[in-house]
């Protein structure tokens, strides 16, 4: 099977890549049995062939032409669609015009030039719960659409939503076959150590380790910490992208939740343990707290994905202040 990854050199595409190639090499040159892949992905001669592209790769996928290069070239029959521009709340919404206008381009490229190169091939992507109704409280499938965004994540979450009804038009004219799943703000190793472009619980333990190496007595949690969110592990998203190849087709996404929150005040004790940070945690009211609440309803996840185990919200916190230890 020929596997490109779009958005490669990114947080989640640099965990997929590595994982995927624990059961190959990067051309495919050794064979498998494959034993922890799902049996319904079609090994072909017991090889599996990946690919990576993203704007640092030397592939702008808001320019159609590399696009379609990269595609027709390589003719994957499985496409992974990561690449998204994203950040801190605070630079969504400064950059609001960019990032709605880049996420929808490059989707729009993907999709026109799978279609003109005539490639056979299933497009699985992801979305971030923050596409969910601003007022939502238990997230579900059925509910998805059923109300605005949060200002706080307009031109992001607004993209997300874009970005189905793409592949759903794509899907009725041309017959392209799409995975959408619905995720949980993630967290984990391997994000950027920039805060303002890093994933919010890692940037919040990014601030923490700084906090401490400068020897603070304060540690300020923007906004009142009340709000509570589910987060997912990255090997609970990896897995979840890998699982979802099981499924022929799912326009309409299918949450990867197991509705299960932690307030950004928990969390961030839970990080204060982890970093054995010794100062006081305080809250500045002064940053918006985003919405109240995010957590997914698990029901569609344990029918769809019965055997789905989620990682340690405690665990995975300290294996990701471990991993910034080192990169401070």
């Amino acid at each position: 099977m020929k596997v490109l990854v779009l958005g490669s050199t990114g947080f989640i595409g640099k965990n997929l890549i590595d994982s995927l190639q624990s059961y190959t090499t990067w051309d495919g040159s050794e064979s498998h049995s494959f034993p922890a892949f799902p049996d319904s992905i079609s090994i072909q001669g017991n090889q599996l062939i990946l690919s990576g592209a993203s704007l640092s790769t030397g592939v702008d996928l808001r320019n159609y032409q590399q696009t379609y290069d990269c595609i027709n070239n390589f003719k994957p029959e499985l496409i992974y669609n990561l690449a998204s521009h994203g950040g801190s709340l605070h630079y969504v919404k400064e950059k609001a015009a960019d990032v709605i206008a880049d996420n929808i381009q490059m989707t729009l490229n993907v999709y026109k030039a799978i279609n003109e190169s005539r490639q056979n091939c299933k497009v699985i992507q992801p979305f971030s719960n923050c596409s969910y109704p601003g007022d939502s409280s238990i997230q579900r499938e059925e509910k998805w659409l059923s109300g605005d965004v949060h200002e706080s994540i307009f031109s992001f979450g607004n993209s997300k939503r874009t970005i189905f009804y793409i592949s759903k038009c794509y899907q009725m004219q041309y017959g392209i076959n799409t995975v959408n799943l619905l995720l949980p703000n993630t967290y984990g190793p391997g994000d950027s150590i920039d805060p303002n472009h890093t994933h919010a619980l890692n940037g919040m333990v990014i601030r923490m380790l700084q906090a401490k190496k400068a020897g603070d007595s304060e540690f300020v949690v923007w906004g009142t910490g009340s709000p509570v969110r589910e987060w997912c592990y990255v090997d609970d998203f990896i897995k979840a992208l890998i699982e979802a190849n099981k499924l022929e087709s799912a326009i309409e996404p299918i949450n990867i939740g197991q509705n299960k929150g932690y307030s950004i005040a928990e969390s961030a004790a839970l990080i204060q343990e982890a970093c054995e940070y010794t100062g006081d945690i305080v809250f500045d009211t002064s940053y918006p707290d985003g919405a109240p609440v995010k957590r997914l309803s698990g029901e569609v996840t344990k029918s769809t994905f019965p055997d789905f185990k989620f990682y340690d919200h405690k665990q995975g916190i300290a294996n990701t202040v471990k991993y910034y230890e080192d990169k401070l």
